[in-house]
């Protein structure tokens, strides 16, 4: 794995046997719903999932809702990857890499259904989706790397500098500060924030809306103007 950190996003918790993602199809929008029982950790099932659900997508659909469950989007990568040494975390996170690339640079809209806690791994699918839907409560959502004393590859770097305000970057990649939802529309990782009980219809709303418009025209602009960012994330993964 080139050019990636070994040991960071130490906030994820293990992800349990028979949490695994589903994915359903809502005509045109393809959604993953991630429930692991506990943080939604970041893990191998889960950006496999996510992945196939990309394959559905750019086979059959228009666009795509990644959403948590109850409480929580994410909080960062599967700690029970991690305890299997280097070589595994390297795996994993290099994984976990490439996903948040293909998320970034994905040609479909990709909406995020944030129904919680997002932080660290969390923090960085919301970065790398295109339109983020919140929800409201005493939750917290950001990067807390450089609290756990942990230094951010390029990759996190790309989508901190492509998505993040510039008024909060410093806070936010720097000082490790950490959000509510409604700081967090300010901050960058979030675009609106509903009640809970709504984020998910207002993200599957918006991904049929915005799955109406002309595809290749959509898919162009996105990669043109994140051109820059894909192209330092690709080189630092040793991508063609």
């Amino acid at each position: 794995m080139a050019c990636v950190s070994l040991a960071f996003f130490l906030v994820g918790s293990s992800a349990v046997a028979d949490g695994a993602p589903e994915i359903s199809v809502q005509d045109s929008v393809v959604v993953v719903s991630l429930d692991d029982g506990k943080a939604n950790a970041v893990g191998h099932g889960l950006i496999d999932a996510v992945n196939e659900a990309l394959d559905r997508c750019e086979a059959d659909g228009k666009a795509i809702v990644i959403a948590g469950r109850p409480g929580v989007f994410s909080a960062g990568f599967d700690l029970k990857e991690f305890q299997k040494g280097v070589e595994a975390t390297a795996a994993l996170v290099d994984k976990g890499a490439h996903m948040f690339l293909r998320l970034f640079a994905h040609p479909q809209p990709v909406i995020a259904a944030c129904t919680g806690h997002a932080i660290a791994a969390g923090g960085f699918m919301l970065l790398a989706a295109d339109t983020r839907f919140g929800a409201s409560g005493d939750f917290k959502i950001g990067l807390n790397e450089t609290a756990i004393g942990m230094s951010l590859p390029v990759f996190a770097l790309e989508l901190s500098q492509a998505r993040l305000s510039r008024r909060h970057i410093t806070a936010s990649v720097i000082q490790a500060q950490l959000f509510s939802p409604e700081q967090a529309v300010d901050a960058g990782f979030l675009d609106q924030v509903r009640a809970p009980g709504e984020v998910l219809d207002a993200a599957v709303a918006a991904a049929t809306t915005l799955g109406e418009l002309p595809g290749k025209a959509y898919g162009a602009n996105k990669r043109d103007i994140r051109a820059p960012f894909i192209a330092k994330i690709r080189s630092s993964l040793n991508l063609a």
